[in-house]
């Protein structure tokens, strides 16, 4: 990872171009498009039964989530490629048990816009200022290209999140859209989950130092105890969340009463300096390999 203040979505691109050139043990795929036609990129890892997902970036002004998970799948990759362990882990045999899924930046788009605002060639130009309050400068949107919040936009008690939110448009946050899942990042999302029938989802966020393990009493009955293991791991405190609803992870506990996990990285004010990233990232990885750990029926 280049020392810089950004991390865009060709750099994304070309992280997996590298990865998949280096390593037999990735493969990359292309999961849907974005509102504005950049396509969605999967990461598959691996070659065992169980199946875990990672994704990053669902809001653009957490864009650092992203250089974070493309981070540790270099790492994993080139643990598994020299032999080396991870954090103690012997990869080749962890990822003869275990695939991973990853989706490094869900909201393209928004990425973009949350790093260098928009241009005249943008379709969406005139609407995208009018929905940022006139402004040009776009370093706190989480939105995606059409204003609309993708955490926001699961069928997991869609109505309630709307109303809790109380925005009626589309704007640079909580915008819940006209409906579930009418975006094509959300959807697509929704789609790769459906697919591969996930063991176990984690979606990585800014920031709080903090894991959401639960949803509505959905969850399985282990959901807390191993996010006890990944906050052991991290240093990052267990949070029974209340009070959000129609996120990725809510939805994938309610339909597939599985874990699912939301990990608040970091700690400050959104988007975190990038200058931070070695000491997330130091907190972060444990917690990733011991996220690849869940179902094992023996310790590692």
């Amino acid at each position: 990872m280049n020392a810089k203040d950004t991390y865009r979505y060709h750099d994304m691109l070309e992280g997996c171009r590298q990865l998949a050139s280096h390593y037999s043990f990735v493969t990359v795929y292309e999961i849907g498009r974005s509102v504005l036609g950049r396509p969605l990129v999967a990461l598959r890892c691996g070659r065992g039964p169980r199946k875990i997902h990672m994704n990053a970036s669902f809001h653009a002004n957490e864009w650092i989530t992203s250089a974070l998970l493309m981070r540790f799948i270099g790492d994993l990759s080139a643990s598994y490629a020299s032999g080396e362990p991870l954090r103690g882990q012997e990869v080749a045999e962890l990822c003869g048990e275990v695939t991973l899924w990853a989706v490094p930046m869900v909201n393209p788009d928004g990425v973009e816009l949350a790093q260098c605002g928009v241009n005249r060639t943008n379709p969406w130009y005139e609407q995208l200022i009018a929905w940022n309050g006139g402004s040009t400068s776009f370093s706190d949107w989480k939105a995606n290209a059409r204003g609309v919040d993708l955490n926001d936009q699961f069928p997991a008690h869609w109505d309630e999140e709307r109303k809790r939110r109380g925005i009626d448009g589309p704007g640079p946050r909580d915008y819940p859209g006209p409906q579930p899942l009418s975006e094509p990042e959300a959807l697509a999302m929704a789609r790769l989950t459906e697919s591969i029938g996930f063991d176990a989802v984690m979606a990585l966020h800014t920031q709080g130092r903090e894991i959401y393990w639960n949803y509505r009493d959905y969850e399985p009955v282990e959901a807390e105890m191993l996010a006890r293991r990944l906050g052991q791991a991290s240093g990052y405190k267990p949070v029974k969340l209340s009070g959000s609803d129609a996120g990725y992870k809510d939805w994938f506990i309610q339909y597939f009463r599985k874990p699912g996990f939301t990990v608040e990285a970091g700690y400050g004010e959104n988007p975190l300096p990038f200058q931070n990233f070695d000491n997330i990232y130091v907190e972060l990885q444990p917690l990733l390999v011991e996220t690849l750990r869940i179902g094992r029926h023996r310790p590692s």
